[in-house]
């Protein structure tokens, strides 16, 4: 698909992962909508980069871990800019606690995460899907976590809601199948970021040490892939690791 003139959404796009895929879609001349959850001035520091590349861009509020929300930012962003081409679920939330620890993943805890990593973005993908298949195709990316893949991460929430995400990716892909294609990256861990510092230390040192090029993955690198993703045209329902090797082990 080509990606010069097409409008983009990209939610948490004012968090540190977010404004690195919002820049990367602004350098492939493309709009972008910025959702953010409650820093606005974050947003406009990336609407303005993106708007500095040439592209037009709008910061929009967005609680994904509700029911209305995400049907309403989509119904907006579709209306502010006239369509609807690219979906990028990227938004999550994390909070560190050890596997083992059971007593500290309660309920509350449980749904907050499923609420707003795995629900939200099904209801961001149905309310896309609408306009992109009006107009007879279109791209979503949903960023996963290698936690999704393998029993390490943040905490058991976090991975099995991101297993979750996972394999909607591959429902999605065939359930809009021709016309919209679903992708999943699945980052590592991500040095200098703030869900990163959510991470149990053990947790941190652990995958550096299983990754085989020895440092953690690049934003820069996550973000390139979900711009290959969204330029696809024969891709999808796939999901691609960016963790520096550590999958091997």
């Amino acid at each position: 698909m080509e990606l010069a003139g097409r409008v983009a959404l990209v939610t948490g796009g004012s968090g540190d992962l977010g404004s690195a895929i919002c820049r990367a879609l602004a350098r492939n001349k493309m709009d972008v909508a910025v959702t953010y959850a409650g820093e606005k001035e974050r947003a406009d520091r990336v609407v303005a980069e993106v708007e500095a590349a040439g592209g037009r861009s709008w910061a929009i509020h967005l609680d994904q871990s509700t029911i209305n929300e995400p049907e309403e930012v989509v119904a907006s962003t579709a209306q502010h800019f006239g369509r609807l081409d690219v979906l990028i679920n990227n938004a999550a939330w994390n909070i560190g606690i050890p596997f083992a620890d059971l007593e500290a993943l309660t309920p509350e805890i449980f749904d907050r995460m499923y609420a707003t990593n795995l629900r939200g973005p099904y209801l961001l993908s149905r309310a896309a899907a609408r306009p992109m298949k009006e107009q007879g195709e279109g791209r979503i990316v949903n960023i996963g976590s290698i936690g999704g893949l393998h029993p390490s991460s943040s905490s058991i929430a976090y991975s099995a809601t991101k297993a979750g995400l996972i394999h909607l990716t591959r429902c999605l892909a065939v359930a809009l199948a021709p016309g919209v294609l679903v992708n999943c990256v699945a980052p590592g861990l991500i040095e200098g970021t703030r869900m990163a510092a959510r991470l149990p230390d053990a947790i941190r040192e652990g995958a550096l040490q299983r990754a085989v090029l020895r440092r953690a993955a690049s934003v820069d690198d996550i973000a390139d892939q979900v711009v290959t993703f969204c330029r696809s045209d024969s891709t999808t329902g796939q999901v691609l690791p960016v963790d520096a090797g550590g999958v091997f082990h």
